[in-house]
């Protein structure tokens, strides 16, 4: 080849690659210390006196029965983050959550990552997802978390056609493993934001360990009685000052 050609060429490699992390940027959100001193709104950082409640990947017709449960025992109210193929197989469970005074947000239709995914792509997932929520449950969805956290400048093309706003976490409870238990759900949280913060849990277990939400039901109560000793109100995302 060429000098000239090889040139060009190095320089086409170089363009791409600098494409690719330029559409890649948006998923250093991921980091969370960074995030949340870069983003408090995208970490879910609100009022500081209340904490906001989040669940993802239903709705579950085993799990998400025994959360809202356990939710309406303990007199509080989430956010869940439904997928769209989750949806279609139990809309009902969909219609339950909001019917028990939860609010519903958008996680996408599939639980794949959003850098390797056209803003197409990504636009039609999420819209299609918000569809299938709206019609399950006839309420108008406002927010959208995208699987695993992972932002492409995709997502934030997909989340503002769809008129959706994005919006992580603080805190989370790695509910998901397999060798979590109450106690560790619990200790994990602490580890982050909780005051003033969005806490993520799951209310499913089609991207988790089997039966991991029975772990999750269990941390519950536990969660209860710390965040009481800190005299912090739990709640859904819209009551969490966010929404301005």
């Amino acid at each position: 080849m060429p000098r000239n050609s090889v040139a060009v060429a190095a320089g086409l490699a170089a363009a791409g690659v600098a494409g690719a992390a330029g559409y890649a940027a948006p998923s250093i959100a991921r980091l969370l210390p960074p995030r949340l001193r870069a983003t408090p709104r995208l970490s879910g950082l609100g009022d500081p006196g209340h904490v906001a409640l989040t669940f993802d990947d239903g709705p579950d017709p085993k799990a998400t029965p025994a959360i809202l449960t356990a939710l309406e025992r303990l007199g509080w109210h989430a956010t869940f983050f439904c997928l769209g193929t989750m949806i279609e197989a139990a809309p009902g469970i969909a219609a339950d959550v909001v019917a028990a005074g939860h609010e519903v947000g958008v996680h996408g239709y599939l639980h794949e990552g959003a850098i390797r995914r056209s803003p197409r792509a990504l636009t039609d997932d999420v819209t299609r997802a918000r569809d299938l929520l709206g019609a399950a449950t006839g309420a108008t969805p406002y927010w959208y978390r995208p699987p695993y956290g992972e932002l492409s400048a995709g997502s934030l093309v997909a989340a503002r056609a769809a008129g959706l706003r994005l919006v992580l976490w603080s805190a989370w409870g790695r509910d998901w493993r397999a060798e979590a238990t109450p106690a560790s759900v619990v200790n994990d949280l602490q580890r982050g934001v909780l005051a003033g913060g969005t806490i993520l849990l799951h209310d499913s277990d089609c991207t988790s360990a089997a039966s991991s939400w029975r772990t999750t039901v269990a941390a519950l109560p536990l969660l209860a009685e710390h965040l009481e000793t800190r005299g912090l109100r739990v709640g859904p995302l819209r009551e969490h000052g966010l929404a301005a």
